[in-house]
Formats: C-alpha cells, structure tokens, sequence
C-alpha cells in the first residue's frame, strides 16, 4: 500500500521469498495463503485510514479462515505498533519498515539458491518499467509532514550501488527509469559532502539501455541547480521533475517550516523553465494549513494561474501525530472551508489542464507503450510518470508493450486523456 518507496520494499521481499522456494502471488481483493503480508503506509490520515481498513478486512477472512497467518509490516506499523497491537490482535507476526527482512529467517527453506544482493528485486511493474529509490529519509522537518518520524535521517546509497542496480535491471530488459527518494535534493551529502544528484543521474545516463530516466520528489530549498544541466544536455533524461511546493504564501511557508520564501520559489521555477527547454513540472500544493488566511489562499490561486502547472495534486491539511504542526499551530480552519479551497484550487487546474492538452494536438511526441486494451496500444511520454500522469492511446500499430514509438495528437479527450496517430516505431 501506499508510494513507490513501499513498493521496492514490497518487490526486495518477493524476491527473497521466492529465493527461498516460497510462491507469492498479489491480490488484495481476494487474499489466499498461508502467510498474507501488508505492507501499510502512514503518511496522511486517508492512507492511515485505508491501511486499517485491510488490516480489519483480513482479520475478518481469518477468522472464517479464508486465510492463514497475517503479517503486517511499513510505514503504519513502523509508527503506531504498540497501538495497533492492542487493537488488532489477529494479527499474527508485526514488524515496521525496516525490519522486515526479519521475517524471510522465520521461515524454513522450501529450495536453497544465492541469497539475493541486498538491492536484487522482483519487479511487479511492467517488464520495461522500474521505480528506483536512491535514498531513504529526510531531514527537513517540515511542520506538517512525519515522514522524518517513520524513516528517520537521510540516508543515501552509494553512487556505485545504484549504477549495480541499473545495470542489472537494463540486463532484465528495464527501458525507463523512475527515481525516487523522500528529498533527491539531499541526495549525497550526507556520503559526499556535495549534492551528488547531478553526478549519479549523469553516469546513468550513460548505461546503454537506459532509455529514460525520470525525477520524483525534489525539494524546493537548496536544490542542485547543476542537475538542470544534466538534464538539458542527456537525451534520455526526461525533462520533467516532480517538486512539492506546498503554497507560495510567505507566512503560510514559515509556518510549514519550508525554508523558501514565495519570492525565492518563483525564482527556482523560473529557472528551472530557462534552463532546461520544454521541461514539465508536476507539484503538489496544500491548503488549509494554519496560517492560511482568505488573502493567503487568493495569492496562492494566483500563483497557479500564472505558473500554469503541467501536472499538479493537492490535498487539505490533516493533523499529523507528534509533528511540529500539531504541537504548536492549532488546526483552526474548519473542515468545510478547508475542502471549499481545494474545490477551488482543483477545479482551476483542470481548466489550465485542458487548455494545455489542447495545446498538444499535432505535436509528434515519442512515447512508451505501456500495455493493450484490445487493438489500442496505451502509452505514455517522458513527460508522463506511470499511475499518475496522462495516457495516450494509439491504433494501427502492431508494436507491443515495452517498444518506443513516435506518434502525433489528434485529440485531448481530457486533460489526462489523448487519441494519437502512429508514425513509426524507434
């Protein structure tokens, strides 16, 4: 459940269940087995929410015993164990988000093989596809955010240890590359003493193979402008970034603890546009947070107006356990006005949305086919991420998923939806 980041985790267990003779099969509508593993995520009170609400429909399964053992790991219980012990107790073997290789010593060897390396996975995204995380942690104690109360400080891989883990997954037939991190600004300076983002994506790029290579969760403060060169200069990094900024209101970010003021945010965006030509920017934007008054709200509408995000997502300020929010800026701005604003927020960037899709009609992209839905191939460009951005849908072409082709827009559907013609295959 949950991000990309729990995602990996999930694939590392698959493989080294498998390593050890195990068959793991995924289906959270219908769960069968012996053991039946949750991998919970924490972050806001909708996916806190969500993770019980398996948690309770298994434990239901279980006693009518649809189901053996469960087994809960993540973010959630990284946090709240001792309270979900209480209140779960059919829950059989817990463990948090960093402990849960435990569990693979718990279980006897069906068939001995290698042990796997400690980044080896089993992929469960398509064959051409892979999300790749480079760090784990994060040290900038945003007031609202408990990110850095589940994973703690920022720790960054070794550059060598990811160009392993690329070559390995280019040699299983990867094509694209998703990079993430909870701050890939922070990446290396806690093992280099320098922002080293720029140097890893950099030597990436030069793994034959690597098709494209795509940038999630930037922080805004102290970001590695050097990675803008990287990307205007390798082909196959795509020029698309993924950086929440929050909100542009000045008293709104102190309080939110973001070290950037509105003006300095403008300026990053700024650049990042100048220096990287047709870059594409997806964000995230919060509203409701204490501080934020009616003018606040109105400066950041505007904001939106102006930037005219490519791809954005918002959500209202939920109280997080222990942060620094919910210690000291009481939570006083009614729900209804909260969910008023985002109302506003979204509905405003649907229409900016549309009006750039329709921009979109003739341009020749090359795109990735993702899957097919009878004759239609499903595809996406380097500016789109998987799950998350738009959808091309393109006939007349025998080419099959994991191929490149070039293709031209012939119709915005919606601001997520595009019809395509095929040209040609690359």
């Amino acid at each position: 459940m949950g991000c990309s980041k729990n995602l990996i985790d999930s694939e590392r267990l698959l493989k080294r269940l498998e390593a050890k003779g195990y068959s793991v099969t995924h289906d959270s509508v219908k769960p069968d087995g012996e053991y039946v593993v949750v991998n919970t995520c924490g972050f806001i009170a909708d996916a806190k929410e969500e993770s019980i609400n398996i948690l309770l429909e298994l434990a239901e399964s279980k006693k009518r015993g649809e189901i053996g053992k469960i087994v809960v790991m993540g973010c959630l219980s990284q946090r709240y164990m001792d309270q979900l012990k209480d209140e779960l107790p059919e829950i059989d073997i817990w463990y948090g988000k960093f402990d849960w290789k435990d569990f693979i010593g718990t279980l006897p060897d069906i068939s001995v093989q290698t042990p796997p390396r400690d980044w080896e996975r089993s992929l469960t995204t398509p064959p051409h596809s892979a999300f790749l995380k480079i760090s784990e942690g994060c040290n900038r104690f945003c007031a609202f955010c408990a990110i850095p109360l589940i994973t703690g400080r920022h720790t960054s891989r070794p550059i060598e240890e990811i160009l392993d883990e690329t070559q390995s997954l280019v040699n299983q037939g990867v094509k694209e590359f998703n990079i993430i991190a909870q701050d890939l600004s922070s990446y290396g300076l806690d093992l280099y003493g320098k922002h080293s983002l720029p140097e890893l994506i950099d030597r990436m790029a030069d793994i034959q193979g690597v098709e494209w290579i795509r940038l999630h969760y930037a922080y805004p403060s102290d970001f590695p402008m050097e990675l803008l060169d990287v990307m205007a200069r390798r082909e196959n990094v795509c020029k698309y970034i993924d950086i929440a900024l929050q909100h542009i209101a000045d008293p709104v970010l102190k309080n939110m603890r973001r070290h950037i003021d509105g003006r300095q945010t403008i300026k990053l965006l700024e650049d990042m546009r100048n220096r990287v030509p047709d870059l594409k920017i997806r964000t995230t934007l919060m509203v409701g947070f204490p501080g934020e008054t009616d003018e606040g709200f109105e400066e950041l509408l505007e904001f939106v107006k102006t930037q005219r995000f490519d791809r954005m997502g918002a959500f209202a300020y939920s109280e997080e356990d222990d942060t620094y929010a919910a210690k000291n800026l009481p939570d006083i701005i009614p729900e209804e006005v909260k969910q008023d604003r985002l109302e506003r927020l979204m509905t405003l960037q649907e229409d900016i949305a549309m009006e750039e899709a329709e921009k979109m009609v003739g341009a020749e992209l090359k795109l990735v086919i993702d899957e097919l839905d009878g004759d239609i191939r499903v595809c996406r460009s380097q500016w789109d991420s998987p799950d998350v951005d738009c959808s091309y849908y393109v006939k007349d072409t025998d080419a099959m998923p994991g191929e490149f082709i070039k293709a031209v827009i012939t119709e915005a559907k919606s601001p997520f939806d595009f019809e395509a013609h095929f040209l040609s295959k690359y």
